[in-house]
């Protein structure tokens, strides 16, 4: 009796990645825009309602939550190690456990996220909540409140980093954005030296 709400879970799991995954190609074949969710519907071989049930909007079938497997990556780290170095292994473990097919969904969800302009505004409400979850977990690790200053300026030049080198991706598809990210958190971590 316990397996069965995880098979129904499992599958409801792979109907939305399947969904999801649709739609993620016929946004990049046909442009975003132009895209129906009786198209993605259509391709996923389920109703316009199941499209609906799983993705309130065409928005979130882009802004996908990828964040849970990092903050249970961020959480794993041991809590002797600093703010910056912890994100940079919760990246790491989250990067390594990826395959290919998934890292180049992300690239996917990530060009639409900057190229397509009602993604773009959809996506700051999922950023800032975002950085204030990042922050709220940085605190705890340092056994701080949430909105104290350095704790803020950490996040802030974390993300600042996260943001330039996810910009830069975009712009260059094969970049090994992982690596850049890695070097450019260990550069924050020794305090930026410009050598």
């Amino acid at each position: 009796m316990d397996e069965r709400p995880g098979l129904r879970e499992r599958k409801k799991a792979k109907t939305r990645a399947l969904i999801q995954k649709e739609a993620l190609r016929l946004f990049r074949e046909q442009g975003y825009a132009a895209t129906t969710v009786e198209q993605i519907a259509e391709a996923a071989e389920v109703a316009p309602s199941t499209v609906f049930r799983y993705f309130a909007t065409k928005e979130d079938l882009v802004l996908v939550d990828q964040f849970p497997p990092f903050m249970d990556a961020l959480q794993a780290v041991p809590p002797d190690v600093g703010p910056i170095r912890a994100v940079r292994m919760a990246m790491k473990a989250v990067t390594e456990a990826q395959t290919p097919e998934e890292r180049a969904e992300g690239l996917a969800r990530e060009i639409l996220m900057l190229t397509v302009p009602e993604l773009w505004a959809a996506s700051l409400e999922n950023v800032t909540g975002v950085v204030r979850t990042i922050q709220g977990q940085l605190a705890a690790r340092e056994g701080r409140a949430p909105d104290d200053p350095e704790i803020r300026n950490v996040t802030g030049a974390i993300i600042g980093v996260l943001f330039a080198v996810w910009f830069e991706w975009v712009k260059d598809p094969g970049m090994d954005a992982p690596a850049q990210l890695d070097q450019a958190l260990e550069h924050l971590e020794a305090g930026l030296p410009l050598r």
